[in-house]
């Protein structure tokens, strides 16, 4: 059985995040988004949690549907916690990823959380502060199959490789755990290619999540898998595994569209390629503050061989553009408008899911349906990978363009 999961999202009781996200709404989306499988997140907070126990039935082993019925979605319990605390003589900032089997476990660990006072309320990713070593050493004392994959692993300012607060390797991280890391997820400003450049994660699954702090934004990234009776235990399983008969492939983001791909100040507008900020000696030129040293960056300090060398042994991926930015593109105006999204309902109700539509459905179908050829033609040109992008930096997303022609400029291929 094909399922695409997207195990990082988020709750209206997170931070700057869409007060639309309910269960319920969530469930809508990704059957739209073609998701099967989606993370509750937040199942540490306590308003959140009684949201869950109201609205959830388990229906395989540690997945959960909607009691009434409504929708095929499934439900993972996975949700993010943020640590600060010391190690090795530094501050670390770090998001780490919680996979836990049950809603009884989830207990456990929010018993735990209360025991030792840290504050579950002010926020659906709450701060903890407790080693990470710590911390995973704690989850499978309460319950041996809970698992944590480190978040987002090189956003500069809160992960595990980030160059504001990370580690150089998982070990300085994880140290005794570091065994039981099973996966990391690589966030949207890398992806698997600019992971296979490490060695160090050669033991390690590369998985890609959305981070969707808003419902439009399920399934910006996924993981598609094979598994004859989906369940908690074989999606951890094929994790573990990295069996590519069960983990077919992720969808990713062009990670030059990602916030921190390249080097740059976001006060002054500039970015820059690692080689030039060697150059201007890690400064910005206008206002001489540090530069904020993008993910590109960070993987080419720590990189220890070509991607090339070994994609023959890897989990293979696709990268898309989201449908509502290929519209958007086609239509020349913000994602956000209403007619991107009376667009994009149509497309989604008549033709195919998002997913579907993006990677499978033939042009033509989608061109009887379009409003006009640009979008289906712009959808040819994605899959081709002519994408001209204009790449993000210090916390400013890179921009998109399929049909640069508008321009006088032709489509190029991941255009740095």
């Amino acid at each position: 059985m094909k399922l695409i999961a997207d195990w990082h999202v988020h709750s209206k009781y997170s931070r700057a995040c869409s007060k639309e996200l309910e269960l319920p709404t969530i469930a809508n989306w990704c059957v739209r988004k073609g998701i099967q499988v989606v993370a509750t997140g937040d199942w540490t907070h306590p308003k959140w949690v009684e949201h869950l126990n109201e609205h959830l039935v388990e229906s395989e082993p540690g997945l959960y549907k909607l009691k009434d019925g409504s929708s095929k979605t499934r439900f993972m319990l996975v949700t993010e916690v943020s640590q600060i605390y010391k190690r090795g003589g530094k501050t670390r900032r770090v998001h780490n990823l919680l996979f836990a089997p049950s809603l009884e476990a989830v207990a456990k660990v929010n018993a735990w959380l209360d025991k030792e006072e840290f504050n579950r309320r002010s926020d659906g990713r709450p701060i903890l502060g407790i080693d990470s070593e710590e911390l995973y050493k704690i989850l499978k004392s309460l319950d041996e199959r809970i698992i944590l994959v480190p978040a987002h692993a090189w956003t500069p300012w809160y992960s595990v490789f980030g160059s504001k607060s990370g580690f150089d390797s998982l070990e300085e991280c994880f140290g005794s755990m570091t065994k039981h890391i099973h996966a990391i997820e690589t966030g949207l400003s890398s992806d698997p290619k600019m992971n296979w450049r490490l060695s160090g994660l050669d033991g390690v699954a590369l998985i890609s999540n959305s981070d969707a702090h808003s419902p439009r934004n399920l399934g910006r990234e996924a993981n598609v898998f094979d598994l004859e009776t989906p369940s908690y235990d074989g999606f951890v399983q094929a994790l573990k595994s990295r069996d590519p008969k069960r983990f077919l492939n992720t969808i990713e983001f062009f990670p030059e569209e990602g916030k921190y791909h390249l080097d740059g100040c976001a006060d002054d507008k500039f970015s820059c390629t690692p080689k030039e900020t060697k150059r201007l000696g890690g400064r910005c030129p206008t206002c001489k503050k540090p530069l904020t040293l993008g993910v590109e960056h960070r993987v080419e300090a720590l990189a220890d061989r070509s991607a090339e060398s070994v994609a023959s042994k890897k989990i293979p991926f696709k990268s898309i553009v989201p449908l509502e930015e290929v519209i958007a593109d086609a239509f020349d105006v913000m994602p956000t408008s209403k007619k991107v999204r009376a667009e994009y309902l149509k497309l989604t109700d008549r033709v195919a899911d998002e997913f579907t539509l993006l990677l499978e459905t033939p042009i033509e179908a989608i061109a009887e349906v379009a409003s006009t050829r640009d979008i289906p033609e712009a959808i040819r040109r994605m899959r081709e990978g002519r994408v001209a992008i204009k790449p993000g930096y210090d916390g400013i997303y890179g921009t998109v363009s399929l049909l640069e022609e508008r321009q006088g400029k032709p489509a190029q291929s991941n255009l740095l």
